[in-house]
């Protein structure tokens, strides 16, 4: 018989300890759902596409990062304990060794990523690991693959990257753009990718009227398609609402969500839009509980310059009005508004969004059918060479379209009947939707409005919805070559001191003005102004008070619009 040496038995007990840890992590591993099976190498190798490989010489590396093997993965759990009892002896043999000083040799190994895979030692490193060790020798061959490998990959990660590595086969892209990351947990979505790219080619190739290589349509996608939408995504930091979601995951969930939106409002929506209402989709219960509990009449609408800091900035045209919204009703009149905003369009290279809102209760007896309205719409775009799309709703008008405005950058809006008294003043729809609408307006009265090539700006100063005022108005000196005059009403300090804000600010935009200063009621003098100026339309700031104090004191944009049928640019 046999007799071992008393450290060869302490041995087969640690191995017998070993083999019930071992089969407690499997165990555990069934109630948790994640694998504690060690990682295949060959496996890997086929799926990640290897590149090369390069010896890197003798090295101490961190056993925890070893998480697999080339030939023994079955033998040993995730975390190198022993699953066979057919490794008992050799398993011993190994300990007993590292008790008996004799010492082992150096593994080697395969290094992929952060990641190491065993060639020849893995005994070595299960009683090396059992034993508490923090490193061990290893002889090491770095492995380059399409996709990297991390140690802490579990099998549904690396179910992504293969994926992304046949994705990469197929495309190319790490080779186009080696900067690119397009690795996603939506695993099964890079065939949407593949399609956008298709796409994507295909109207190159009809812009450019040239057969389009696929190399040259990837990088064009990649820069020109995909990239941008990257960047709203950086900017607004929508990835803090989507933990463990990578940049590629969040450009599907966007395209998928502004299909979805497309469906449910019929109008395309821009990436800006979709990733501005994707998180406020996300936004917190404190929120949603204080939007639920407090009325929208008492509310005090979206903050003063908030939609240019939710799109305007992040949108690669820099235009600030892509869309405009245009509420089209039964009323005869209302094709005013049309006309109106294709005259816009056609000024800015806007798009119209058309909107027919069916309200069942309070439907004329003579209305259109919104068919009807739809084809005119459509049919007067075309003429005017401005892209229009057309949507209906149903429900309340004023309400409706305050939920449409945030997918646009302005509304023209018909003002048919303002209201007379004080109390139709802050309770009608007109009001609900000058207070609560989060885009600037272009009021028009029944008559139209002649042209839009001369703004009358009021400036008061000090007060953010004036700086708004002051910033359209800029914008469309500089971009539409609308003539602008300024008005400044109050003392002498007041309006010199506003009139200075407004040259310095018109100064640095290389734009040019008329300026007038005049005393008494602000509503009085600014038609009275706008006379003297030959102005078309006046710009002034929305509301600056809260809907008890607007309701008591009256606004400036209410007054107006009671006063006089100037046209109205009011910006939020």
């Amino acid at each position: 018989m046999t007799m071992h040496p008393p450290t060869y038995s302490l041995a087969l007990d640690d191995f017998q300890r070993a083999r019930r840890k071992a089969a407690m992590e499997q165990l555990l591993a069934r109630f948790s759902g994640r694998s504690a099976d060690l990682l295949s190498y060959e496996e890997l190798r086929q799926q990640l596409r290897v590149v090369n490989q390069t010896p890197r010489g003798l090295q101490e590396i961190p056993l925890d990062k070893i998480v697999g093997s080339v030939g023994r993965y079955k033998d040993f759990t995730r975390s190198f304990l022993p699953r066979q009892d057919s490794i008992e002896h050799r398993w011993a043999k190994v300990k007993t060794a590292v008790h008996d000083l004799t010492g082992v040799p150096a593994i080697e190994v395969y290094q992929l990523g952060d990641a190491y895979f065993v060639i020849d030692g893995n005994h070595r490193v299960s009683v090396a690991r059992e034993m508490g060790l923090p490193t061990i020798s290893a002889y090491v061959t770095e492995v380059k693959t399409r996709v990297p490998l991390s140690a802490d990959d579990d099998p549904n990660e690396i179910i992504c990257k293969a994926r992304y590595a046949e994705f990469l086969d197929q495309t190319d892209l790490d080779k186009i753009r080696p900067d690119a990351d397009l690795l996603m947990t939506f695993c099964g979505q890079y065939r949407l990718i593949l399609e956008h790219i298709t796409v994507h080619r295909h109207y190159l190739g009809l812009q450019q009227q040239r057969f389009i290589p696929e190399a040259e349509a990837i990088a064009s996608w990649y820069d020109n398609v995909y990239l941008p939408v990257i960047q709203i995504v950086r900017e607004q930091g929508i990835l803090r609402y989507f933990p463990n979601r990578t940049e590629a995951d969040m450009y599907v969930l966007l395209a998928e969500h502004r299909a979805e939106m497309a469906e449910i409002l019929g109008w395309e929506v821009s990436p800006e839009t979709a990733v501005s209402q994707l998180a406020k989709e996300k936004r917190s219960p404190i929120q949603a509980v204080l939007e639920a509990v407090i009325p929208a009449e008492l509310g005090s609408g979206p903050p003063p310059g908030v939609w240019r800091a939710e799109l305007v900035r992040k949108r690669p045209s820099g235009r600030l009005f892509d869309d405009i919204l245009i509420p089209m009703g039964t009323h005869p009149a209302d094709w005013r508004v049309l006309d109106v905003g294709i005259g816009i369009a056609q000024l800015g290279q806007s798009r119209l969004l058309g909107l027919h809102v069916v309200d069942e209760d309070n439907l004329p007896a003579d209305a259109l059918p919104p068919e009807t309205i739809r084809a005119e719409f459509e049919r007067r775009c075309a003429a005017a060479g401005v892209q229009g799309q057309f949507a209906v709703e149903w429900g309340h008008v004023a309400s409706k379209i305050v939920q449409r405005s945030v997918y646009a950058d302005g509304i023209v809006l018909p003002v048919n009947h303002p209201p007379e008294s004080v109390s139709d003043r802050y309770t009608s729809g007109l009001q609900f939707i000058l207070r609560h609408c989060p885009r600037p307006i272009l009021t028009t009265p029944p008559e139209g409005i002649p042209s839009l090539s001369h703004a009358l700006l009021a400036y008061g100063g000090g007060q953010t919805p004036a700086e708004e005022a002051l910033f359209v108005a800029t914008y469309l000196a500089a971009h539409y070559q609308i003539r602008l005059s300024v008005l400044s009403v109050g003392d002498n300090i007041q309006t010199n001191r506003a009139l200075a804000r407004v040259r310095e600010y018109l100064q640095q935009a290389g734009v040019t003005a008329d300026f007038y200063a005049e005393e008494g009621d602000v509503v009085e003098v600014l038609p009275q102004t706008a006379v003297i100026a030959q102005a078309d339309f006046l710009v002034i700031g929305s509301f600056a008070y809260s809907p008890l104090r607007t309701l008591l004191r009256g606004s400036v944009a209410n007054r107006l619009l009671l006063a006089s049928d100037i046209p109205l640019l009011i910006c939020r």
